[in-house]
């Protein structure tokens, strides 16, 4: 397993002092990224071959939220790649070695000259090793958005929504999402269902429905196409 060392940030915290939503999914993001540039599979190699890996879906199942000053390991492993298909699992540990948060993740590689898949080439696949997927109960991909969903207030993207492929990031997706949840809403389980790229000055309509101990936000398009779904239980 890849990992790297770290604190938890003022800058990272929520109002009780603990560790956000949002952080913990950029710290996963960011280890993924890491090992990608250390072994020279990063954003220039994926460039130069017009590639880039979009994510499909998350589940991020977190035991607790870690305080200000915490120190903890963040860790990666691929365990399954085919076709254009990648699988990722990530995790979060304290100083006692004990798992704060457990994700699991799909993505798919993507031509940036055609929009469309393409197979993860052989160098690719042997530079990252492949490892025994973690312990955890691995929920569905897919997400069922209540038929009573709410319409809310549409959202724009505005440019610190996007990253490097100059779409809105997946943890900006789910940021927006958090801000439809109920006040004090306790999230144990995230989970995110991503259909399609959403870009500057894009519209968002955001659709809301509460189910026992779960909440759904969906985020479509105008013509009621979703970007991605959200679960939060």
């Amino acid at each position: 397993m890849y990992t790297f060392e770290s604190r938890i940030r003022y800058s990272e915290t929520d109002s009780e002092g603990k560790l956000t939503i949002a952080s913990l999914i950029n710290y996963f993001q960011d280890c993924s990224t890491f090992q990608a540039e250390e072994l020279g599979l990063g954003l220039d190699y994926l460039k130069e071959r017009h590639m880039v890996w979009v994510l499909s879906s998350w589940q991020i199942v977190a035991e607790r939220y870690p305080k200000l000053c915490e120190k903890v390991t963040i860790g990666t492993l691929p365990y399954e790649m085919k076709g254009f298909l990648g699988f990722r699992n990530f995790v979060m540990i304290d100083e006692r070695g004990d798992c704060i948060a457990k994700a699991n993740s799909l993505w798919s590689l993507l031509d940036t000259e055609t929009g469309k898949p393409t197979v993860v080439p052989e160098e690719m696949r042997e530079g990252y090793h492949l490892e025994e997927k973690l312990d955890m109960e691995y929920a569905p991909r897919k997400i069922v958005v209540p038929e009573n969903a709410v319409q809310r207030e549409p959202v724009m993207v505005k440019k610190h929504h996007l990253d490097t492929n100059y779409h809105v990031n997946n943890q900006q997706f789910v940021n927006i999402a958090m801000d439809f949840l109920p006040e004090k809403f306790p999230v144990r389980q995230i989970r995110a269902e991503y259909k399609k790229q959403a870009f500057l000055d894009d519209q968002l309509f955001p659709f809301a429905a509460e189910e026992e101990k779960r909440f759904v936000i969906a985020l479509r398009d105008e013509a009621g196409k979703p970007y991605v779904a959200v679960e939060f239980s």
